[in-house]
């Protein structure tokens, strides 16, 4: 069903397989191979939970899908497309939605990309993390650079005119020189968006277990890869548009937006998040419970809440403070009638150490601002709770 009426919705289908679990990773995802009977219990699940949702959605238009994981890449081009065709079926989509796969270079053949073209997916965001062959071994990465290379190569050939590829920095005996170094390498592949993520050691991965002597980068040399990024970046002609992201006019990630800007947007598949209708709700990360839980008609979720606007207030602080558009006075006192004062002394504070700008009734931090935003996110929802709510126009 295609309309061009609605109001937009974003979907996220989480895709839980992987090759392999790598050494730092904390999402939801099972490793190693798959049988056929496990694929298929799981497609069915997706699809009559597609069929179930569409229904609860007629207002709505999806301008925007992604296939996260795991390794969506790995699940196979005919499955990917026979879940896309089953939301297509079930929502009405925009007339140019943006269609998002996430992909491992290992797991990508031109026949597959191709196949996936045509079924409708128009953006690909592919996970090379470095370009040194021994750092993409200890990491547990199940590819080489010159995999992700070619990974490139045949998506391009396949016709994806909007690519994204994802770089870590602070990893194990990295140097700033060796950061900068990457990113002009990676750069030569030319991609509409970039993302930069800062390697996080999070427990209960294989990393946690020897952290201790992986001689990662401290915090300053962490923050000094950072801001090289953001300055390599746009020297290349890259907007810094959010905390971790970077695009070339026009190719923002609209999904992702979606998030950052309060949008809502309905996830399928174990630990899949959803805001939706007022409420938020996420689903039980566990593949087992899902697909039973489907087919029986039974609960999947982990929790759901309505959220109430005190708290919408707080994050629109913490979700706009993490994009170049920043938070809007007049857009913030007209939906949570909320002050903005008191935000903005602090925001003036921050400013006078370079760490926020203002442009009109609009504030955002610069990248300078964003190293140190979880501070300055608490300090302005500190004052927010502080405040006394405007009093009703009548």
């Amino acid at each position: 069903m295609r309309s061009n009426s609605g109001k937009p919705l974003g979907i996220y289908v989480h895709i839980p397989f992987c090759k392999s679990k790598c050494e730092y990773c904390d999402f939801y995802s099972l490793g190693g191979s798959r049988d056929r009977r496990t694929t298929d219990q799981y497609l069915q699940a997706l699809a009559d939970h597609i069929r179930e949702t569409g229904r609860l959605a007629p207002d709505y238009t999806v301008d925007t899908v992604y296939f996260g994981g795991g390794t969506p890449s790995f699940f196979g081009a005919e499955n990917l497309e026979k879940v896309l065709d089953e939301l297509q079926k079930r929502f009405h989509f925009g007339a140019d939605p943006e269609i998002t796969l996430e992909a491992n270079p290992d797991s990508v053949t031109p026949q597959g990309l191709k196949r996936l073209v045509r079924a409708g997916f128009n953006r690909i965001s592919i996970g090379v993390q470095s370009d040194q062959d021994d750092m993409l071994k200890r990491l547990g990465r199940p590819h080489t650079y010159e995999q992700a290379r070619m990974a490139v190569v045949r998506a391009r050939e396949a016709g994806f005119a909007n690519l994204s590829l994802d770089l870590m920095f602070g990893l194990p005996n990295q140097t700033l020189t060796g950061w900068r170094d990457t990113l002009e390498n990676v750069l030569r592949l030319k991609p509409e968006h970039m993302s930069c993520y800062a390697l996080k050691v999070e427990p209960n991965t294989p990393l946690w277990e020897y952290r201790d002597c992986a001689n990662l980068p401290n915090d300053d040399v962490q923050a000094d890869m950072y801001l090289a990024a953001s300055e390599i970046l746009q020297d290349h002609g890259y907007e810094h548009y959010e905390i971790s992201n970077f695009a070339k006019p026009g190719f923002r990630s609209r999904h992702n937006l979606k998030y950052w800007t309060g949008g809502e947007y309905l996830g399928f598949g174990p630990c899949a998040a959803s805001d939706f209708a007022g409420k938020r709700f996420t689903i039980e990360p566990d593949l087992r419970a899902y697909v039973e839980g489907i087919a029986h008609h039974g609960s999947v979720l982990s929790e759901c809440e309505t959220i109430p606007p005190r708290e919408r207030a707080g994050e629109y602080v913490m979700l706009r403070s993490r994009i170049v558009s920043g938070l809007d006075a007049q857009e913030y006192e007209r939906s949570y009638l909320l002050p903005f004062a008191p935000l903005q002394q602090l925001l003036e504070r921050f400013a006078g150490h370079g760490l926020a700008a203002q442009s009109g009734s609009r504030w955002y931090l610069t990248p300078r601002g964003w190293l140190v935003s979880n501070r300055i996110i608490l300090a302005l929802q500190d004052a927010q709770e502080k405040s006394t709510p405007l009093a009703k126009k009548r």
